[in-house]
C-alpha cells in the first residue's frame, strides 16, 4: 500500500456520497462511482463506515464496494457481534473499530479501549484470525496506547477532532499544545509498533501540521473532500489533499 518509505497514505472515507444519495432515495451518486474516482485520483485505500443505524452506506453498497475495490477497504465498525460477522463475511483489509452512539451525528470521540478491554479483547482476536488488521479509533493518550499494546492491535487512528476544533477556533498556543500530545502518542505508538493513522474533521488549512508529523502512515477523510468535491469534484478535492499531504512530508 506504501509507495514510499516516507509516503503518507490517503485513505478516503466514501460514507457521505451515501448521504447525498440517502436523501432524496434512488441510487444516484452511487458510492461505487466514487471508489473509481479515489482509485483514479492516487487515493491509497477506502475507508466506509457501516453505521448500525446505515444512515450512510448499506450493507448493499458494502457488496458492491467490496466487490468494485481495488484499493485496501478499511472497515469502521461498532464493536458489536452484528458488526463483527459482517466483517467477518467480507474479509476487508483493515477493520477500524469505533465508537457509535444512535443520537450522534459523526464520531465524536475516540474509543474507549482502556475501559472496554474485555468486551474487546475478543472481538480484535476474532478479527485478527481472519486476516483482517484491527485498528483501533482512539484519543491520542498513553493509557488509551496501552490499551491497543494489551489488545495487540497493529494499529491506531488517533482522532483529531479536538485539534481541527481548535484550529478553527485560531487558539494558537492550543493548537501547538494539542499537536505535541499528537505528536506524543504517534512516538509512542510507533516505539511500541503500533503504526498511528490519524483522522476527523482534516481539511485543506489544517492537514498539514498533522501530516507532518513523521510517525504517522496514514490519514482518512472524508465528509470534507465529499463536501469539496460538490465545489471542484471529487477527483480534484484529492490531487489538492494528496499535494498538502506530500509537501507537509
Amino acid at each position: 500500500m506504501a509507495k514510499a518509505s516516507n509516503h503518507l497514505r490517503l485513505g478516503v472515507n466514501i460514507d457521505h456520497v451515501a448521504t447525498i444519495r440517502n436523501a432524496r432515495g434512488g441510487d444516484h451518486p452511487d458510492p461505487v462511482r466514487a471508489l473509481q474516482i479515489v482509485e483514479a485520483a492516487g487515493g491509497d485505500g477506502i475507508t466506509v463506515h457501516l453505521r448500525e443505524d446505515r444512515r450512510h452506506i448499506c450493507d448493499s453498497d458494502l457488496d458492491a464496494i467490496m466487490a468494485g475495490a481495488r484499493l485496501p477497504i478499511n472497515l469502521e465498525m461498532a464493536g458489536t457481534e452484528e458488526m463483527l460477522a459482517i466483517a467477518l463475511r467480507h474479509r476487508p483489509h483493515a477493520a477500524c473499530i469505533v465508537p457509535e452512539r444512535r443520537e450522534e451525528r459523526t464520531t465524536e470521540g475516540g474509543l474507549d479501549a482502556a475501559g472496554g478491554h474485555n468486551h474487546l479483547a475478543p472481538l480484535c482476536a476474532r478479527l485478527a484470525e481472519a486476516g483482517i488488521r484491527v485498528s483501533l479509533f482512539i484519543e491520542p493518550e498513553a493509557s488509551q496506547i496501552e490499551a491497543a499494546i494489551r489488545l495487540k492491535a497493529p494499529v491506531v487512528e488517533f482522532h483529531t477532532g479536538r485539534y481541527a476544533h481548535l484550529f478553527q477556533d485560531g487558539d494558537q498556543q492550543a493548537v501547538a499544545a494539542e499537536l505535541r500530545r499528537i505528536a506524543d502518542a504517534a512516538a509512542l505508538a510507533t516505539k511500541n509498533g503500533i503504526e498511528p493513522h490519524a483522522g476527523h474533521g482534516l481539511t485543506f488549512d489544517n492537514v498539514q501540521p498533522i501530516a507532518a508529523i513523521p510517525q504517522i502512515a496514514e490519514l482518512n477523510i472524508g465528509h470534507y473532500l465529499v463536501g469539496e468535491a460538490i465545489f471542484i469534484g471529487l477527483d480534484q478535492a484529492i490531487a489538492k489533499m494528496r499535494r498538502l499531504m506530500d509537501e507537509a512530508r
